[in-house]
């Protein structure tokens, strides 16, 4: 019809006409066609301290809008599609900015000049702000975003072209390698805009008003299918409407995202921490797509990928690299303490789990690429297990224990150098995950679900002696005990440069010494390649209480290692830290600040894992009268703190500040000197679902 419409009338102004019209009714027609109107929508808000983000989820749309306000003000836009991401970083303003709720979010899809499609969404929003200046747009993948966000470095081949037309100016570039592409649209509706050509675009609100922006921004990276919320969990859910938005917002057929914005992907242990402590909330559709995606991203020798490079990331890493061009994911597999992780939450499912044990032989024996299934895949890195830990059998030395790989700076989930002390083998892979593995294999190989899989002889018989072996032998090589008047002193020092009080924290040691301990005992997070100590009290106890077979005596003791109050212990009025770096050296102190991702601060998982060990610590019929009292009295403490800060319970992590002789939570990212910022939605922080406090703590 338009091409007759055109040879009727072949005026050059009808011809554009025609096209116009030709391609609104495209869109419409491809938004129509896209958009089933029974399909669930997520829609809410989260504000930590000056950080504003919006999620929204409908169909193949899905994306989470990040407004920070401050002297530094920006826009991010991240999609779960491809982890790409738009955004708009401005110049710093003398005063602050500020930026309101969005109104209501809209999907939006469209088609770029190609033809491809593209998804996203389109809102308007007020800021408080006469004018902002542009510094640089950033389109691509969210880790080159990321990237930037550090190094405030943009790659030659992904900077973006602007173009203004009347009050709207708009960001559009093609991916690298032509497949679809990345749009941000602003339309200043109380004002102008200026610059371009060269020039910074600055948005100007008429009369000195504050500023009102629509905001359309777009992603053609392939959707990703939701796992609606229905589908997701089951009816033993916690009832918290917010945790169940996010879950849903992170949680895929292909994968489950680790967290948003920064981490809007796969990630091998937060896929498998989470799925083991939400398991009696999730469905088994929930769990298996989890624990799927890890099987399906196992390497030929059976160990787990960490992250994936995807859609323009690998696009860009291949080109760095001098690879083929190719935008097909590359995985790392520098990290060692997912390796581990894996058997022990497939056979918690598998042989633990009611629905589980009755769908065990058909998910082993699903396909997941032709002539691969997840049996197979799971007997490789089983496989991978024993190799790894038969050295240590033959001879139990710290030589033989599991180190960092040598190209990589970081192993386990305190990922990075400082979050080991610069130590390289680290507790909680050695003393947890490596017998916990070994049991796992031993149990499934004991079940016979293996058995086709397993057929060349895989020694999996050897698994059970050997996990006895590394559990007698591996830890004690992490135990550090203090003397209590060196603890006295380290403790009063550490405060005082601190700022805190001392007065509890010293006070605890007491009841130590009333029970005749040496001193202050706890396991060091790691030890150096010499095999010495790096004596940082920390809360990966958490990962043996659940995992671990432990005696009353290291129940005992590490509940009460924990539970002292900081900085004696990890326990303060804001939650229980991740690291206590008072009895360290003091160029060791430096790397465990409240400033640091891994530092003296507070995860939320990490409170929910502790949840949930003392939970199964309490379950045991084994443990005497002290032990269970002491398990007792840390989970009603735990709680006390779990329930003060509710309110950033789904985040990823937060800090205090210590003012008129108590701590104040503080969020963390949002202070000069913080290291980077949190995710307001994190995958392993929506544990909660399935971890509540016990019916009879107050």
């Amino acid at each position: 019809m338009m091409q007759e419409l055109a040879r009727k009338y072949p005026s050059v102004r009808t011809i554009k006409c025609l096209n116009t019209i030709s391609i609104v009714l495209s869109v419409l027609l491809f938004a129509c066609s896209e958009a089933p109107s029974d399909t669930e929508i997520l829609d809410f808000s989260i504000r930590e301290g000056r950080i504003y983000n919006q999620f929204f989820r409908q169909g193949p749309v899905s994306a989470h809008t990040v407004l920070t306000s401050g002297t530094k003000p920006r826009l991010v836009v991240a999609f779960p599609a491809g982890n790409s991401g738009v955004s708009l970083w401005f110049e710093r303003v003398a005063s602050e900015v500020i930026w309101q709720d969005i109104g209501a979010v809209r999907g939006v899809r469209e088609r770029n000049h190609d033809g491809e499609p593209l998804y996203g969404i389109e809102y308007e929003v007020v800021v408080e702000a006469a004018q902002l200046t542009v510094a640089d747009a950033v389109l691509s993948n969210v880790r080159v975003i990321r990237e930037y966000l550090h190094t405030r470095d943009i790659p030659d081949s992904v900077q973006t072209e602007v173009s203004i037309d009347g009050q709207t100016t708009t960001w559009y570039r093609d991916r690298l390698d032509g497949r679809g592409g990345y749009k941000l649209e602003v339309e200043v509706l109380n004002g102008s805009v200026e610059g371009g050509s060269g020039a910074a675009v600055t948005f100007k609100a008429q009369n000195n008003q504050t500023l009102r922006l629509r905001v359309v921004a777009l992603s053609g990276d392939t959707p990703l299918t939701p796992i609606e919320t229905d589908d997701l969990l089951t009816a033993d859910a916690i009832d918290d409407p917010l945790a169940r938005k996010i879950l849903a917002f992170l949680s895929y057929e292909e994968k489950l995202l680790a967290g948003s914005w920064r981490f809007c992907t796969y990630f091998g242990r937060d896929t498998l921490m989470s799925i083991r402590l939400l398991m009696p909330a999730l469905t088994p559709t929930a769990i298996e797509a989890g624990i799927g995606s890890v099987l399906a991203r196992l390497n030929a020798d059976g160990e787990v990928a960490h992250e994936e490079d995807i859609a323009e990331f690998a696009v860009l890493r291949r080109a760095r690299e001098g690879l083929p061009a190719s935008d097909e994911a590359l995985f790392d597999y520098n990290m060692v303490d997912d390796d581990f992780m894996l058997a022990p939450v497939v056979a918690h499912y598998l042989l633990d789990h009611a629905q589980g044990r009755t769908r065990a032989a058909t998910f082993l024996q699903q396909q997941f690429a032709p002539d691969k299934t997840y049996g197979d895949a799971l007997a490789s890195n089983l496989r991978f297990v024993l190799r790894m830990a038969q050295p240590f059998g033959r001879e139990p030395k710290v030589r033989h224990l599991i180190r960092l790989k040598d190209s990589s700076p970081a192993g386990n989930w305190r990922d990075s150098r400082e979050g080991l002390g610069y130590g390289r083998i680290a507790y909680d892979v050695n003393a947890v995950f490596v017998p916990a593995a070994l049991t796992a294999i031993s149990r499934l190989h004991d079940s016979g679900l293996l058995t086709k899989y397993t057929r060349n002889g895989n020694n999996f018989d050897q698994a059970e002696s050997l996990a006895k072996l590394w559990m007698n032998n591996a830890p004690p090589m992490f135990e550090v005990t203090i003397p209590f008047d060196e603890a006295r002193r380290n403790i009063a020092d550490y405060a005082a440069q601190l700022g805190v009080s001392d007065q509890e924290a010293l006070t605890s040691l007491a009841d130590g010494q009333v029970t005749g301990r040496a001193g202050v005992t706890f396991n060091a997070v790691s030890l150096d390649d010499r095999g010495t100590a790096i004596p940082v009290l920390n809360s990966d106890d958490g990962f043996a209480l659940l995992f671990g077979n432990l005696s009353a005596d290291d129940v005992e003791r590490s509940v009460t290692a924990l539970f002292r109050p900081f900085p004696a212990g990890l326990v303060t009025s804001v939650g229980l830290l991740v690291a206590n770096p008072a009895y360290a050296p003091t160029e060791q102190r430096q790397l465990f600040s409240n400033m640091h991702y891994h530092g003296a601060v507070v995860w939320s998982w990490h409170q929910a894992l502790l949840a949930a060990g003392l939970e199964r610590q309490l379950l045991r019929t084994d443990l005497p009268t002290s032990a269970r009292q002491q398990l007792t009295d840390a989970q009603k403490r735990l709680w006390e703190v779990v329930t003060s800060t509710n309110a950033l319970r789904n985040s990823e992590l937060w800090s205090w500040s210590y003012t008129q002789g108590d701590y104040r939570l503080e969020p963390f990212g949002q202070r000069s000197g913080d290291e980077t910022e949190s995710n307001a939605a994190q995958l392993w922080s929506t544990v909660y679902l399935a971890i509540s406090a016990p019916q009879e703590l107050p």
